[in-house]
């Protein structure tokens, strides 16, 4: 009889180690790189602003839209910030909006960050990581250049000097597109 008891650990382990890998598939799924991609259409969302309005993408139709994901604890987002305030102020007139959305979980935090950092573009917050896990995206900053029809046109993983001549260029490009 005790001779079967062996084989009971064994099997329950790996019937414990498959629920675990099929509990975190979704997350393996985006970092194999099931996000989004330059062509796709952008995914559609729902979100409050700071300033307490509700946003979804349909709003930007006819607009570029630069979609940056960052947070306020990220160092590489804090250092792109300055530049790309200077990048929003820059294209507002070209029809161009950046919209800044942040996986912070503390509201108090995010919004007296905003006061001080002295952000001055479009901001949201996405606390579950719903919206930006529908992009595909795991590591802040990243973003996406969503084009006036809704079509990702470009995706940039990690900071950027938003002032930098080159992305001024491509950006100019895209909106003769």
């Amino acid at each position: 009889m005790a001779l079967g008891r062996p084989h009971v650990v064994p099997g329950l382990i790996a019937i414990l180690t498959v629920a675990f890998i099929g509990s975190l598939w979704p997350s393996f799924q985006n970092i194999t790189g099931a996000g989004v991609e330059v062509g796709d259409d952008a995914p559609d969302f729902h979100l409050t602003s700071d300033t307490g309005r509700t946003i979804q993408l349909q709003d930007f139709r006819g607009k570029f839209l630069v979609l940056n994901f960052w947070a306020t604890w990220c160092p590489p987002c804090l250092d792109e910030l300055p530049s790309l305030n200077q990048f929003a102020e820059r294209f507002a007139s070209q029809g161009v909006v950046v919209l800044g959305v942040s996986i912070d979980e503390d509201d108090d935090l995010y919004r007296d960050f905003l006061k001080k950092a002295g952000v001055r573009f479009l901001t949201a917050r996405d606390p579950s990581r719903k919206v930006m896990h529908s992009y595909g995206t795991f590591k802040v900053p990243e973003t996406y250049f969503v084009d006036r029809t809704g079509k990702v046109v470009q995706k940039i993983v990690n900071k950027r000097d938003w002032t930098d001549p080159q992305i001024v260029a491509d950006v100019e490009q895209l909106l003769k597109s």
